[in-house]
């Protein structure tokens, strides 16, 4: 395999403190050696890429991803897919169980799992659904699926209501060690709701869901992983009151971590505008107050990880009345630029971005990767911090098209992106 010397680079890899210029030496696919600043001389036969000052970092991990393969596939491919996270700078992704059918089966897992590898550009870690059929009735076979190579388990967007099956499935999943997922949102207080309760959903006449749909469902299932020592996660976190009940039940010891997604500390409520169904998600976009809450619990650890929550819709999905639209919006190739913005605003220093984005969540999921270590895979990520870029709808790699940050400027453009030493996407500079 080709060797190559990333020179002339500023390398960043949260996992060991690293960040510094330096360069990188990949060999057989692997991270071979970090030279020191100034370092000379190249390996024979080795291929210098010239990072002309930019960053290098370990490439992303995304840990909430949903494509449309199987059953979906008019929404997206693993093909286009692909091409979203490669251009988002991301080299593995934990696919939602909420494709068609359900991720219910070990040969489903084994079968998406070795989609990624013929792939050559990303890793596919699937999500075994939690209940069959995702249908939150009956608990799905997690030893199998957990066998079959399941990182986690969940329903996606579906909360699991009962308390009793809730119990069960965090009881269940502490004897593989396996982690549940879960939609933080009571689907009784959630009703048809279709935007965050308050004054915009009265003056918009939409159906609201009061922010303590989220906040009750995470009490309940905090009180559950403490009866029964299961490993429990949130999904998009979005409220202050969320987070609050998540940071006391860390300091209490609490094997509780959860996530958020760039709309829940980019926007707030006032981006779905009038009826703009590219800015309508579940859970809702809320408050100014909770996006800056989100933003605190970014800075502060409280929240594990940044996942691009990446829901592909059909535009046929999206172009209906505001309640009957589909909820989600596509967020690979928008995960970094948009999380850089908080590092821009001083919300966040880059490793500490960085570290949400790569070794946190893989660490969550219990993968490789995520970092710069020497005999690490070389899944890596090269960005220009301050090179600006415009997001346009249409005109994003990969499918999927239904972005709620269409026409907006950000500042971090992913230069390159390398999977196992080989590089999968290099910028279009026209």
């Amino acid at each position: 395999m080709t060797t190559l010397v990333f020179d002339n680079v500023r390398l960043i890899d949260p996992a060991s403190g690293l960040d510094q210029p330096s360069r990188l030496l990949v060999q057989d696919g692997r991270i071979a050696g970090l030279d020191k600043p100034g370092a000379q001389g190249m390996p024979e036969g080795a291929t210098r890429v010239d990072g002309q000052g930019a960053v290098l970092c370990p490439g992303l991990v995304d840990m909430r991803v949903e494509i449309g393969e199987p059953g979906y596939e008019y929404r997206e491919t693993i093909a286009s897919a692909t091409r979203a996270a490669s251009a988002g700078g991301i080299t593995t992704i934990a696919v939602l169980p909420t494709c068609k059918p359900a991720i219910d089966n070990p040969a489903l897992v084994r079968m998406l799992r070795a989609r990624g590898e013929e792939t050559g550009a990303v890793t596919i870690l699937p999500y075994g659904a939690l209940t069959k059929g995702c249908e939150g009735k009956e608990l799905a076979e997690i030893g199998l699926l957990h066998e079959a190579g399941a990182v986690a388990f969940t329903d996606g967007n579906r909360a699991i209501d009962p308390s009793r099956l809730m119990r069960l499935a965090l009881a269940y999943a502490s004897g593989f060690n396996a982690m549940v997922v879960q939609h933080p949102e009571d689907p009784s207080l959630a009703g048809s709701g279709c935007a965050t309760s308050g004054a915009l959903a009265t003056r918009l006449g939409l159906a609201g869901i009061p922010t303590a749909a989220e906040s009750i469902m995470i009490a309940r299932d905090i009180r559950l992983a403490e009866l029964t020592g299961g490993r429990l996660h949130f999904g998009h976190v979005s409220t202050g009151e969320g987070l609050d009940l998540i940071r006391r039940a860390k300091a209490r010891g609490l094997n509780v971590t959860c996530d958020t997604a760039p709309p829940y500390f980019d926007l707030n409520e006032n981006a779905i505008g009038d009826f703009r169904t590219y800015a309508k998600f579940s859970p809702p976009l809320r408050s100014e107050e909770d996006r800056l809450a989100v933003c605190a619990g970014l800075a502060d650890g409280t929240i594990d990880a940044i996942a691009s929550d990446h829901h592909p819709r059909d535009a046929d999905d999206k172009r209906l009345p505001f309640a009957q639209a589909a909820t989600g919006g596509t967020g690979m190739v928008t995960l970094l630029g948009v999380t850089l913005a908080r590092v821009h605003d001083g919300t966040l220093s880059l490793p500490q971005a960085l570290g949400l984005l790569t070794h946190r969540p893989a660490s969550l999921l219990g993968v490789e990767g995520g970092t710069l270590a020497v005999g690490a895979m070389a899944d890596l990520c090269l960005f220009a911090p301050e090179q600006s870029w415009l997001v346009t709808a249409g005109k994003l790699p990969g499918r999927a098209q239904n972005t709620p940050f269409d026409r907006r400027p950000l500042e971090g453009r992913v230069l390159g992106t390398w999977k196992a030493g080989q590089r999968v996407y290099e910028v279009d500079v026209a």
